[in-house]
């Protein structure tokens, strides 16, 4: 299995930020049970964003869950994380993630990361 993380490296304050994770060689529905978005911003440690279940269920961090959205294309077999109103402190490298447990910050196969920065 294979995770790519693609969408545009670079938001505008106040806008919505939009990234697809285009899994391959597996399945969404069969080959984890939970997809996962987490980023790394400069100088901090890695922050979970939030998963989605296998059958759809989806859970966010707390802090983040009234702008972040995270949903699945079985047909193309992607995830999307979608985080809206963003400022500076969103700036980061954002990965894509798969786990066999729902625990937040337990991850087994990643994608490769992609640089999203915030900035007018």
């Amino acid at each position: 299995v294979q995770l790519q993380e693609s969408g545009p490296g670079l938001v505008k304050p106040s806008q919505t930020l939009s990234l697809t994770c285009t899994v391959s060689d597996g399945s969404i529905t069969t080959d984890a049970y939970y997809w996962k978005w987490a980023r790394r911003a400069p100088g901090k440690r890695l922050e979970w964003v939030g998963s989605i279940g296998r059958a759809g269920d989806t859970y966010y961090h707390p802090f983040l869950k009234s702008r972040t959205s995270i949903s699945r294309d079985t047909t193309k077999n992607q995830i999307t994380l979608q985080l809206s109103s963003v400022t500076l402190e969103d700036t980061a490298v954002y990965y894509c993630a798969s786990a066999f447990t729902s625990e937040p910050n337990e991850y087994d196969l990643w994608g490769q990361g992609i640089q999203v920065t915030v900035s007018s």
